[in-house]
């Protein structure tokens, strides 16, 4: 397939447009991560593997709080904190 157009300006920056049999023949979607070649005569783009989606374990409370402690959480350092805060400034 041959297509011609145009490399246009955007912003700081040139671009081409990836429209219509462009886009669809190898399957470029928004987001894709590709692979540049370039030569001095050509610029190749590969379309690179989609990163498999990973499903998000829902974690229960005891589970995020299963071996926390005042040091660990630094409870310590908040309480000073807070405690400087409402300190009698008379």
């Amino acid at each position: 397939m041959r297509v011609q157009t145009t490399i246009q300006k955007w912003g700081n920056s040139l671009a081409i447009r990836i429209t219509g049999p462009l886009r669809t023949i190898p399957h470029f979607r928004a987001d894709m991560p590709i692979e540049i070649r370039v030569s001095e005569k050509r610029l190749v783009i590969y379309p690179l593997a989609m990163p498999k989606k990973r499903k998000l374990r829902l974690l229960k409370e005891a589970e995020l709080l299963k071996g926390l402690t005042a040091e660990k959480a630094h409870a310590d350092e908040i309480f000073d904190i807070y405690h400087r805060e409402f300190e009698n400034h008379e």
